[in-house]
């Protein structure tokens, strides 16, 4: 029987992570291990965790030491993977989390089942961002940084890894890779893996990330 997903809560409101911890509690593949009310109290809390937390659901906003900083320590740390949530839809907290290591952003007036969902596909290894953020997001990582980075790692690419590489930088998803390429949705997670393994990216945010700071996506 598989493991059921380890969920922490970190929320300065206590009645939001009650709700938190009713909605995850409520499904049979998921559990949650630890809940904080700050930055700081997450990051003891989750790297004294043995095992792990899976994934980590955290508010940007909150008093002590932010989201953003306690992500970045945390997924340093570990292996746990941060959704961050946020009442607000600001291009700024997006990008501050994804360069501080989260795999997911979503909004809190997100559905239940939106939230469920973030959690299974970021636990997979996959990501997830607010759609509502995705375009802008890629947007202005075109324009983050003056000049490209070196990734060596891009040399260990096949053609056809790269091509895959490329559409995910540009926002597409599997399915979208699939009918650009034509290639069939097996082949195309194939290959995404294999992306996400040769560039050492955790999931495929980091990846993206990676390839626009390496000048693969021509700059706006």
């Amino acid at each position: 029987m598989t493991s059921p997903i380890r969920v922490a809560l970190v929320d300065d409101q206590q009645l939001i992570r009650a709700g938190f911890r009713m909605v995850v509690d409520s499904q049979a593949d998921m559990t949650v291990v630890a809940e904080a009310g700050d930055g700081g109290d997450a990051v003891a809390v989750l790297c004294a965790l043995d095992p792990p937390a899976d994934v980590a659901l955290m508010d940007v906003r909150m008093p002590g030491m932010d989201g953003i900083e306690a992500c970045q320590a945390v997924t340093s740390a570990g292996p746990t993977r941060v959704v961050m949530l946020t009442t607000f839809d600001l291009d700024e907290y997006v990008v501050a989390a994804i360069k501080a290591g989260a795999s997911g952003f979503l909004l809190k007036d997100a559905p239940p089942e939106d939230l469920l969902a973030a959690i299974r596909t970021v636990h997979a290894g996959d990501a997830v961002i607010a759609p509502s953020s995705t375009r802008r997001l890629l947007a202005r990582m075109a324009s983050l940084d003056s000049a490209p980075t070196a990734l060596p790692a891009l040399e260990t690419l096949t053609d056809r890894e790269r091509e895959v590489l490329v559409l995910m930088a540009h926002g597409r998803s599997n399915a979208e890779i699939c009918a650009e390429l034509f290639l069939a949705e097996p082949t195309v997670k194939t290959h995404v893996g294999r992306v996400l393994a040769k560039l050492g990216a955790r999931d495929r945010v980091q990846a993206v990330v990676m390839a626009h700071q390496a000048g693969l996506v021509p700059r706006a």
